[in-house]
């Protein structure tokens, strides 16, 4: 038990298995099958986190049925051969004394035609909230069928190795459909009544009871989500939760945050800072006499965790993003070890991000994640050949890139131009919202100051100067600036925005870093559709600036949809009283007003500023390693050194390279 954490170390007893502690590796679609079976990526991805000290892992949804397929990345539904590859995965996990659950889902009428290849099966038919589709209305034969699915599907888990089941009532999915009078409108035997909205599930619960018998959870996860009460209230839900308590239906009930009414509440990005689930989990709890209750949506540290367990609000919590962001987790917060715990930033970047992308899954902060079978799990092995090591930049790449190198036993020096370490990433935390990468750069700091690398900082490094330090390897991680051209991918035919030469004009960098201060009336022209033009225009109208914000697309944050932030964004923006134009370009700059285009009108409107900012494409800081070229030196270039990109692919380049040292 750790000292720090007392009740989150505490055993608890679930059916017949006792967690060695609370913190739970919840369920969530990594999308990393193949041919839709589990192989060495989803091996290593989840025995990395049972190693990291996880009390119980919950393996991401297995589709019960045919019509239940929702991603590329799924694993065959209805299908044996999963079997084998499964059992691997449990062995392995049960190994380090980690307890491993399955969890099975279909999403009734939300499904996705384009990766089930049929229609979608709901209880009443209505409309799908994934997609402009329709659903069917099941048949009593046929919700027999998905009843016999699930039970199918629990049976080969058990036949795999899982210690049980849980299955994904939440977010809008099945079980919910049948439980609330909004979507079950049914007047048979599985409708009407709140016992006969209740036979669905409680016929999936029997069935496997009968063919898993005693020593198997069964589980169930079901989702608040304020402002679409009317699908399912928390007083509802603790109705639904009494009901299957008192029956010994299940044992445990986890309860998370959204719903397909309000997708991106699920996956709370940067703009959600706070915990969400915590009070409705306490509302479950208090209405439950045998099932354990878990609670997650954003808990995403051990002190969350903590306070939730010693508040009897949960027994149990799950930490997904934390522990996608560092697998040891548990077992650095058990040993007294928490601040060396890789903070998650919320960007949903590589996670949920990569996800929509149908890529498998993976983490800003650790590249690591996903790679761990390629990579030897999230670990850094000594060097063979130990040497000195120049890091010149201190942004996410060289910060990394020193990171690693220093723990393969290299000798680091990292020298920084800036007063600062951090670069553009520290700029970003200066945003409204993003304060946790500020905390990512405070770990980077102990981290680098506990491997003893040597910083400087306020020098402006040149080749000559580099080839003066007499070091055996240099790492480029230069970054890249702002062009100050004002190109827009709109008009590529002009390489710079007319009349940009005229002044008044700064990038978003001078407005975060403070080395100008815009006049009262802002132009903003985002041609990038992410958090650097649309987070200063937020960041300049909460501090009174009246701010126009243009951009191509056809929605302002077209890019921060990837990362379910774009909605929270445009409201944001909207609260704070800025003014926004889509689809539109800025045609002409005069040093004191700007002619701003719609783009499908062609409509012009020209209107006085006091200060244009720019949000674009940063170009590379070259200088050094093209003049370092044919010095004999052992040089690599990492990040936006070598071209721009989002900060997951500095971090990336200055792992990958550090490693091969």
């Amino acid at each position: 038990m750790s000292e720090a954490y007392p009740q989150l170390f505490s055993p608890l007893r679930l059916r017949h298995l006792t967690l060695k502690n609370r913190i739970v590796f919840g369920a969530h679609t990594a999308n990393m099958s193949e041919e839709g079976l589990p192989g060495e990526r989803h091996l290593a991805y989840y025995r990395e986190r049972a190693r990291g000290g996880a009390g119980m892992i919950v393996v991401e949804p297995v589709p019960v049925h045919r019509t239940a397929v929702l991603t590329r990345g799924n694993f065959l539904a209805d299908d044996d051969a999963i079997v084998p590859h499964f059992r691997r995965i449990t062995e392995e996990v049960k190994s380090h004394d980690c307890a491993i659950i399955q969890q099975l889902y279909h999403v009734g009428a939300h499904g996705d035609w384009d990766s089930s290849f049929s229609e979608s099966w709901s209880p009443s038919g209505q409309p799908s909230m994934h997609d402009s589709d329709g659903s069917h209305a099941m048949t009593g034969r046929q919700i027999e069928e998905v009843i016999e699915g699930h039970i199918a599907a629990a049976r080969r888990a058990k036949d795999a190795g899982f210690d049980g089941i849980e299955i994904m009532a939440a977010y809008s999915a099945l079980l919910e459909q049948f439980w609330s009078p909004f979507t079950n409108r049914r007047d048979d035997k599985w409708g009407g009544t709140f016992d006969n909205r209740m036979r669905f599930s409680q016929s999936i619960y029997d069935g496997i009871r009968k063919a898993c018998g005693d020593d198997f959870v069964c589980g169930v996860a079901v989702s608040i989500d304020p402002g679409a009460e009317i699908v399912q209230s928390v007083e509802m839900l603790q109705e639904v939760t009494a009901w299957h308590d008192s029956r010994g239906l299940i044992d445990y009930i986890t309860i998370g945050r959204g719903s397909y009414w309000g997708f991106t509440r699920i996956i709370p990005p940067a703009f959600e800072q706070a915990m969400k689930g915590e009070e409705f989990a306490g509302r479950l709890r208090s209405v439950c006499e045998h099932a354990k209750v878990q609670c997650e949506a954003r808990v995403k540290t051990p002190e969350n965790g903590e306070r939730i367990i010693a508040s009897g609000t949960a027994d149990m919590v799950s930490i997904v993003r934390g522990q996608i962001a560092d697998p040891h987790l548990a077992n650095k917060a058990r040993l007294g070890k928490a601040s060396s715990i890789r903070p998650c930033v919320s960007c949903n970047q590589q996670c949920i991000g990569r996800r929509h992308r149908d890529y498998w899954i993976s983490c800003l902060v650790n590249p690591s994640a996903g790679r761990e079978f390629d990579w030897g799990g999230d670990r850094i092995t000594p060097s063979d050949n130990p040497r000195s090591v120049l890091v010149v930049g201190g942004g996410p790449a060289g910060l990394e890139a020193a990171r690693v190198a220093a723990e393969r036993g290299h000798g680091v020096r990292l020298v920084e131009r800036e007063d600062h370490l951090g670069g553009q990433w520290r700029l970003a935390s200066l945003q409204p919202r993003r304060n946790e990468i500020a905390d990512h750069l405070t770990w980077y700091g102990l981290q680098l100051s506990n491997l003893g690398v040597a910083i400087d900082t306020g020098i402006e490094m040149d080749a000559g100067m580099v080839r003066e330090m007499g070091v055996e390897t240099v790492i480029i991680a230069t970054g890249a600036r702002p062009p100050m051209n004002g190109y827009q991918r709109s008009m590529p035919e002009q390489d710079s925005l007319p009349g940009i030469e005229k002044g008044d004009a700064c990038s978003v960098n001078d407005v975060l870093s403070g080395a100008v201060m815009p006049g009262k009336r802002v132009l903003v022209l985002d041609d990038i559709g992410a958090w650097p033009g649309n987070g200063t225009a937020l960041k300049l109208a909460e501090a009174g600036h009246d701010v126009v914000l243009v951009a191509k697309d056809a929605y302002i944050a077209a890019d921060m949809g990837r990362v379910t932030s774009d909605g929270a964004m445009r409201k944001a923006l909207a609260t704070a009283g800025v003014e926004m134009r889509p689809a539109s370009a800025v045609v002409s700059w005069t040093g004191d007003a700007a002619t701003v285009r719609h783009l499908a009108t062609g409509v012009e409107q020209t209107q006085p500023f006091d200060t244009l900012v720019i949000a674009e494409t940063p170009v590379p800081n070259e200088q050094i390693w093209r003049d370092l070229e044919g010095s004999g030196l052992d040089v690599h270039v990492v990040g936006d050194a070598m071209a721009h990109h989002k900060a997951s692919g500095a971090i990336y380049d200055g792992r990958r390279i550090a490693m091969g040292l």
